[in-house]
Parts: structure tokens; sequence; C-alpha cells
């Protein structure tokens, strides 16, 4: 495998303070590879590498993976939750499994919805090759409009690489995907690829004029509708990162890390005490910013 430029970025929220250059080799998991107790190989690297990059790793086999690695420095740029949804079964049991605030709060979202679009919703899926040539004509012009782009540059793509593989992936059933619209106005898309019985979360957004309605909910909701309707795949892959998103429409998770490892240079610690000193910066300002915000609800309260 080859090392890739990857930037260990500062970050304050989707912001980019500045980040150091690092050629690592990313050994992306799959959530097959999650939730199966298999065994992690790492992989050999040469000179031309600074170390690797694991993410979506099980914390549960973070030792046997760094038991690999000895003289290299084990570091942890994030933990958080692999989700995912169970397909198998019915819609109405999925369903049964979310909060009664939450199945409300769908209902509520996607009847609003709806008497914008005229009473119902319009919600249109789309899995053959022609299918998605008129699906990404359709999303592309909305994605340049999301924040996904704009902010993090992670925008449905409209290079003719990503077209070709789109529509042969389409050709052998490998690739699902959704748009909503009001008034004849694509305003939310989602575009999901198949690996194997699973189905990833990959790239998906929404016009910021019709936000308020919730469209990115409600078009979720439909999707899984209709991947329930179909029974074509076992799991539904929310892929690496958490979010209230992916928790409400979400069966189960593993807490899982991304995991560097990095050759024991001068500079690779200096760059990994740098990060870590600004990691726990950043989370000391998170916990006084929540712990003052409860502060002044109570100062509220009692005025009362």
């Amino acid at each position: 495998m080859s090392a890739v430029l990857q930037p260990l970025k500062f970050q304050v929220g989707a912001r980019t303070l500045w980040s150091i250059p690092r050629r690592l080799i990313r050994v992306p998991l799959s959530l097959a590879d999650v939730l199966e107790p298999r065994a992690i190989a790492l992989p050999q690297f040469d000179d031309g590498a600074d170390g690797i990059l694991v993410t979506s790793l099980p914390e549960a086999r973070m030792a046997s993976v760094t038991a690999q690695a000895a003289g290299l420095i084990a570091f942890v740029r994030q933990r958080y939750t692999r989700y995912y949804a169970d397909l198998n079964g019915g819609f109405e049991g999925y369903l049964a499994g979310m909060s009664a605030n939450t199945r409300s709060g769908l209902k509520r979202k996607a009847k609003k919805l709806a008497a914008q679009s005229g009473g119902s919703l319009n919600v249109r899926a789309y899995r053959t090759p022609d299918e998605l040539a008129a699906f990404h004509a359709l999303a592309r012009p909305l994605s340049a409009l999301t924040y996904q782009e704009s902010l993090l540059g992670a925008g449905l793509p409209d290079t003719p690489a990503f077209v070709q593989s789109m529509l042969a992936m389409a050709a052998a059933d490998r690739v699902r995907a959704w748009l909503l619209f009001i008034d004849g106005r694509a305003v939310a898309y989602l575009y999901c690829p198949a690996e194997g019985d699973t189905l990833r979360y990959e790239y998906l957004g929404h016009d910021p004029e019709v936000g308020h309605l919730s469209v990115g909910s409600v078009l979720q909701l439909e999707a899984m509708r209709s991947l329930f309707a179909e029974g074509r795949f076992a799991r539904f892959d929310f892929t690496e990162g958490e979010g209230q998103h992916k928790r409400q429409f979400a069966t189960g998770g593993v807490a899982c890390v991304d995991l560097m490892l990095l050759r024991s240079t001068l500079a690779n610690r200096a760059a990994i005490a740098a990060l870590a000193g600004f990691d726990r910066t950043m989370a000391a300002a998170k916990r006084a910013t929540k712990r003052l915000r409860a502060e002044a609800l109570v100062r509220r309260l009692r005025r009362r």
C-alpha cells in the first residue's frame, strides 16, 4: 500500500486553523471489519511514509493493533461511535425502536414538509445507470449550494472519473440515491454506494434556504422506508464520525478510534505533542462553555 499526504489538522469545529503534513498509509475499516472479530493486520511501509492511520478501529481491539507496531508512536486522533442501522425486519419495527419523541418529531417534520409540497412528499429513488445520470444532473448544482461543499470540501463530485464510477456501480446494482423535491425543485440529496450487502452513507446535502424544514431528516426517513421495502441490503452504514442525525436513525453502534502510528522521530513527537495539547485545550474550552451556559440557565430560572 502506498502512503498519501494526510494533513494532521488543528480544527475548531469544521474550520481548520493550520495543519502539519504527513505521509500516511490509510487503513479504513469497513463496517464488516468493525462488527466481525477478524484480525486486523497492519501493512508494511517504506522510508517514504511517516506511518499508518487506521480509521474506525474498535476500541476493544486497539491493544492488538498497537502490539504489531513496536517502535512506532501510537496516538488516538479522535474517538466516536460507528453507527449503523440493521435493515433486517420491517420498517414498522424499525420505527418502533425509536423513542416516542423521535417518531412524533419525524412525523411532524414530514407533515410540515408535505404541506409545502402540495400535500404529499415528493421523494424519488435512483438505482439504474440512466436514473443515476439524471440524479447527478439534478444533485450536482444543489451540492454547490451546501455547506458540505463550501466548508468541508465534501460535496457530490462532478469529475468524469466519479461519474464513470457511479454509472458502473449502478450497472452492477451497487448504488442507491434519492432526491427530495419541493414544487418540482430538488432541495435535498442522498447518495449511497454499496459494499456487498451494506449500503454506505456517503454524499448528502440540502439547499440551505429550506434547512428549517428538516429536509435532510425527512429524506433519510423516506430512504430507510424504501430500503426496508426493497430488502436488498442488510445494513446501512453511517460511517465514521458522530452527529445527531446518525444517532437518530441508527439501531446500533461500536465505540471506535482513529489511530495514528508514526515513526519515532523528533518531528513526529513534536507534532503529536502539539496535537494533544491543542485537543486538550479545545476540550477544556467546550466544557467551560457548557458550564457557563448551564449556570446562565440556572440564573434565569431562579429569577422566575
